[in-house]
């Protein structure tokens, strides 16, 4: 058997995330997002789609783009243990392994023609950066990919909170009507690595082609300004 294998891009991720700050650390976390499954030349086959639109999530197999290396490491720092504790590379989903390769489930919510495009792909929920390679895509299937006995590790001693989002009426209603929902669901989850809890920094995230500029004392997080890029 062959070491080294290659691999075709099928398709490419259109979404509101320019760069990976503020992009959820897991799919399905703000349903509210959505992108655009564009395919690649090739691959633009309306047959290639045929009974897709029977169900209602699908798996996506796509490539760490901004995670290419050359060299590995055994250990990372998950973000959230605080980034200050070490484990196996194969007990997390860092971008940074063996094969920069991730695994996102979305909800199907259309098949849509594009000039010039072919067939788009609609989904929600998706936790990928804009432009982020598509490998393959295929079916979830809830009677064997669903497991609700399942246990998840040490994320499970994680806690899990949202965020208090303030954000004044006048700085929303600079963001596009349809993507506000997206913005405060993404803003609720914290964009902020585990280790920066200064409440006098102000952070800024690139959404939907403006500039989201915030501040987080304790559990509430406050829009100070938005700005279009």
């Amino acid at each position: 058997m062959p070491d080294i294998i290659s691999m075709k891009v099928i398709a490419h991720i259109r979404t509101d995330f320019a760069t990976k700050f503020g992009v959820p650390r897991q799919s399905g976390l703000v349903e509210a997002l959505r992108g655009e499954i564009v395919f690649t030349p090739e691959y633009r086959n309306p047959d290639a789609l045929r009974g897709i639109e029977e169900f209602s999530h699908l798996w996506l197999i796509w490539q760490f783009s901004q995670a290419v290396r050359e060299t590995w490491q055994p250990t990372v720092r998950p973000p959230r243990l605080g980034g200050n504790q070490s484990m196996g590379v194969f007990a997390t989903r860092s971008p940074y392994r063996p094969n920069p390769i991730g695994l996102s489930s979305v909800r199907l919510e259309g098949v849509e023609e594009r000039p010039g495009l072919g067939h788009a792909l609609v989904v929600s929920g998706a936790d990928l950066m804009d432009g982020t390679p598509i490998l393959d895509i295929k079916p979830y299937l809830p009677y064997v990919d669903c497991r609700p006995e399942a246990t998840g590790g040490f994320t499970d001693r994680v806690e899990r909170r949202l965020l208090k989002v303030d954000c004044p009426a006048e700085l929303l209603a600079r963001i596009p009507a349809e993507k506000r929902e997206a913005l405060l669901g993404v803003l609720a989850q914290d964009p902020r690595p585990a280790y920066q809890k200064d409440p006098a920094r102000r952070y800024g995230l690139t959404f939907a082609g403006y500039d989201v500029r915030f501040t987080v004392s304790g559990d509430a997080l406050t829009v100070v300004d938005v700005v279009k890029v």
